[in-house]
């Protein structure tokens, strides 16, 4: 089956076709090549063996003294076929933004791990060339993985790299985040039942099932089988800066398989939503929150809709990925099983369902405090 963004189309004829970029114009529009297989597994073999082509022959291009900003190129374009059209996006913008006009000057050769640590650490203190404001650890930690990266890639194209990276990394600070307590909860919810739209629905799918907004952006009411009372995740959809400077907008809406494999799962749906559910059914191949096979609502409009709904209901200010969070917490205060609740979510261990989406309550630490009776 083809992704989005690998540029692997099936023809007419039933062959598969792919299509790959042999380099740029002068006006900085893409010129492609073509090459056909019997399968989409044979022809994304084939791509990725001609995109690794096209990359040793640019490097073969360079000299053994090649700055840092053609390894970049290189790099960049050799992970393209391999990763999703918004990691693609993502890496391209902390390279053209923040690597490049810093390291990018420099021969490969000459960067040592010391000029490494001070770019890092100036990345943390003073962020955005302009000096307004540092960097998150979190995107400081995507630069140190693209450079890492990078490097293994010119040491193993035959590169001479002088600097050790195993060591490098940044602390990360976990953001805390807010939990709706159940008497917030049961306000919003009583707003979301008041007058029930599509969209409330989706809010309510949110709430009591712990998928992401952009999980729900991208659900079709195929993937509910209310018989199996079932809710399938197989997309997302999310809003990426344009990856091509052919393209007339700066943004567009993707919609690709979930961040991982582990996000792709199944979660069985409580019998009280179901009721709901039935009441707005639609046929499959429509969006859940428009009702419309053509015509979707992203992220972003959904982040305002939401932000509406808890004006309405009185509650403190709260974000939309809160309500995963309360979700999980719910759970565990009625107790779920851990490795059940951590699949639902779709996360790789019971690890990260803990350490990050479990947010324990004073009542419930009270109600276990008081399990405890004296040993005499």
């Amino acid at each position: 089956m083809s992704k989005k963004g690998e540029n692997i189309y099936k023809r007419k004829d039933g062959r598969w076709e792919g299509r790959y970029i042999k380099f740029y114009d002068a006006d900085g529009k893409a010129k492609y090549g073509y090459l056909y297989g019997k399968t989409y597994g044979e022809t994304k073999t084939k791509l990725q063996e001609k995109q690794a082509q096209i990359c040793r022959g640019q490097l073969s291009q360079v000299s053994k003294i090649a700055l840092y900003s053609d390894i970049l190129a290189a790099w960049l374009q050799s992970t393209r076929i391999n990763v999703k059209e918004s990691t693609y996006v993502r890496y391209k913008q902390l390279i053209d933004r923040h690597i490049m006009p810093l390291l990018g000057k420099y021969v490969v050769s000459k960067i040592s791990t010391q000029l490494i640590e001070k770019f890092v650490e100036e990345k943390i203190k003073k962020g955005r060339l302009d000096g307004k404001g540092g960097l998150s650890p979190k995107t400081v930690t995507d630069i140190i993985t693209i450079v890492k990266s990078s490097m293994e890639y010119a040491s193993y194209n035959g590169f001479p790299v002088a600097c050790n990276l195993s060591k490098l990394s940044v602390k990360k600070k976990e953001k805390e985040m807010r939990v709706l307590s159940t008497q917030e909860q049961k306000q919003l919810t009583s707003t979301l039942l008041e007058e029930t739209d599509l969209c409330k629905l989706g809010v309510l799918l949110s709430l009591y099932t712990g998928i992401r907004i952009g999980e729900l952006c991208a659900l079709r009411w195929e993937n509910l089988n209310l018989n199996d009372k079932t809710l399938r995740v197989r997309e997302t959809m999310q809003r990426i800066q344009s990856s091509e400077p052919s393209e007339r907008s700066k943004t567009k809406i993707v919609i690709t398989e979930p961040k991982s494999k582990c996000s792709i799962r199944d979660i069985p749906l409580p019998d009280f939503l179901l009721q709901i559910i039935r009441q707005f059914q639609g046929t499959a191949k429509e969006f859940i929150l428009t009702g419309e096979r053509n015509r979707y609502i992203e992220p972003r409009t959904m982040q305002n809709r939401f932000q509406r709904y808890v004006r309405e209901s009185g509650i403190k200010e709260v974000n939309y990925h809160a309500l995963r969070h309360t979700f999980a917490t719910r759970c565990v205060e009625v107790g779920f099983e851990i490795k059940s609740l951590s699949e639902i979510l779709g996360h790789a261990n019971v690890n990260i369902t803990l350490n990050r989406y479990v947010h324990s309550s004073f009542d419930l630490k009270s109600q276990n405090m008081n399990k405890l009776v004296i040993v005499a």
